[in-house]
C-alpha cells in the first residue's frame, strides 16, 4: 500500500497564525503533484498550498475558517498515481480556486464564498456574481437597527498584531520637518525619464533611498529586539505600508535597499505596490523587513503619532503630507520670510532598544539627505 503524505502548513514569518480560506479539493479527489489543494490567508498574503505528490486526497484535517500554525498537518494525500492518470480522472466535485480579483472582492465585502453560486465555467465565481450578490443583499443589523459589518480575516490579524506590538513595546515618537524643495525639483526634472524606463518616481522612493543611506550610519535602527539582545541586520529591508482601501493594510518589503539607486528603488517599489493592490504578492514579498515607512501623507495627513511599530523591528518612519508653508530662514546673513515645500517626519521607536538621541541622530541624517539632494 502506498504511503500517506502529510500536507504541511508552510513557515510564516514570526510564527503568526494563518486561516484556512477554502479547499479546492474534496476527500477522494485525485490530485496532481504541485496542484493547488487549498488557500491560506494571513494578515499579509493569501497562499495556495500545493499537493506534495500525485495521488488521492484521503483526509482533510482543518476546515475553512480554522486557524493553523506553521508546521501543522492540514491534510493527507495517498501517493501512487501518475499525473497522466490524474489528468484523465474526473474532478469529483472539486471546487475551482478563486481568481485574485474575485478573492479581493469577497474579502472587501466580507462575503463567504459558499454564499454565492458561481456562474462561470465549472461553477467558478465571477466578479459579476459578487456584484449581483452585493446589490441584492441586506446589510446585517444589530438589535438597534444599526448596520453590522463582520471583520475580515485580514482585519482580525491586523488588530491582533497592533495590540500585541503596543502591549510589548513602549512607543516614543520624535518629530522633525524637512524642506523637500530640492527633492521636488529633482523629481520634476527626472519623472518623465524614469517613467520612460518603466519606473514611477514617487516621493516614497526618495524616502526609502534616504533611509537606506542613513541606516548604515545608525545600525541600531536597522535591528530586531529580543529579551537578551539587539540583532543588527546587515541588509536593509524596508517595508512600505500600502493601503488596500477597506480591506486593510499590507507591508510589502523592498529587500537589500542599500544596493539600489533611486531608479532601482522606484522600479521595485512600483512593482510591489501594483502586486499588493492586485493581491499578487507572494510570501517572500512580505517577509524579512528590518525597518518600515508609513507614508500616511498620501491620504492628506500632516502628522500621525504614534505609528505602531512592526515588531520585532524597533522603529518606523512616518511621512506627512507635503505642504507649502511660510518659514523664517537665514539668507545672505539676514532673516527672510520665505515659502517652502515642507513635510513632517516622525520616528516612533521601541524605547526598550533605542533612546531619543539615537532617534534624533537618525532623523537628522534623513533630513540632511533630503534637503541636500542634488538637483541634477
Amino acid at each position: 500500500m502506498t504511503a500517506l503524505i502529510d500536507v504541511i502548513a508552510p513557515p510564516n514569518e514570526e510564527g503568526t497564525q494563518a486561516t484556512i480560506l477554502k479547499w479546492g479539493k474534496n476527500v477522494g479527489d485525485s490530485v496532481a503533484k504541485d496542484e493547488p489543494l487549498l488557500e491560506l490567508e494571513t494578515d499579509k498574503v493569501t497562499v495556495e498550498i500545493p499537493s506534495p505528490v500525485s495521488g488521492e486526497l484521503t483526509e482533510i484535517l482543518k476546515s475553512p475558517g480554522e486557524d493553523v500554525l506553521p508546521g501543522q498537518v492540514l491534510a493527507r494525500v495517498r501517493g501512487g498515481l501518475q499525473n497522466a492518470e490524474i489528468a484523465a480522472a474526473p474532478p469529483a466535485g472539486s471546487a475551482p480556486l478563486l481568481s485574485p480579483a474575485v478573492r479581493r472582492l469577497l474579502t472587501a465585502h466580507g462575503i463567504p464564498e459558499n454564499q454565492i453560486a458561481g456562474s462561470g465555467r465549472h461553477g467558478r465565481i465571477t466578479a459579476q456574481d459578487i456584484e449581483r450578490h452585493v446589490e441584492g443583499a441586506k446589510v446585517p443589523v444589530t438589535g438597534s437597527g444599526d448596520p453590522r459589518l463582520p471583520h475580515t480575516t485580514m482585519r482580525k490579524r491586523i488588530a491582533e498584531h497592533m495590540v500585541r506590538s503596543l502591549g510589548q513595546a513602549p512607543h516614543v515618537t520624535t518629530l522633525f520637518e524637512a524642506d523637500l524643495g530640492r527633492v521636488l525639483t529633482h523629481r520634476a526634472k527626472y519623472k518623465g525619464d524614469f517613467e520612460g524606463r518603466g519606473a514611477r518616481l514617487t516621493l516614497s522612493a526618495y524616502m526609502i533611498t534616504a533611509c537606506a543611506r542613513a541606516l548604515p550610519l545608525h545600525p541600531e535602527l536597522n535591528a530586531s529586539f529580543s529579551a537578551d539582545a539587539l540583532e543588527l541586520h546587515r541588509d536593509i529591508n524596508i517595508g512600505i505600508g500600502t493601503a488596500l482601501g477597506a480591506e486593510g493594510l499590507i507591508v510589502p518589503v523592498l529587500h537589500r535597499a542599500q544596493d539600489l539607486d533611486l531608479f532601482g528603488v522606484a522600479r521595485r517599489l512600483g512593482q510591489l505596490v501594483i502586486a499588493a493592490r492586485a493581491n499578487r504578492l507572494v510570501p517572500a514579498d512580505v517577509r524579512g523587513g528590518t525597518f518600515t515607512i508609513s507614508n500616511h501623507g498620501v491620504s492628506g495627513s500632516l502628522l500621525a503619532t504614534p505609528i505602531v511599530i512592526n515588531q520585532p523591528q524597533v522603529a518606523i518612519l512616518g511621512v506627512g503630507k507635503v505642504e507649502r508653508r511660510v518659514c523664517a530662514l537665514p539668507i545672505d546673513g539676514a532673516e527672510r520670510i520665505v515659502v517652502r515645500s515642507m513635510c513632517y517626519l516622525t520616528l516612533t521607536i521601541d524605547h526598550r532598544a533605542i533612546d531619543a538621541f539615537q532617534a534624533n541622530a537618525f532623523l537628522s541624517s534623513v533630513v540632511a539627505t533630503l534637503e541636500q539632494w542634488p538637483e541634477d
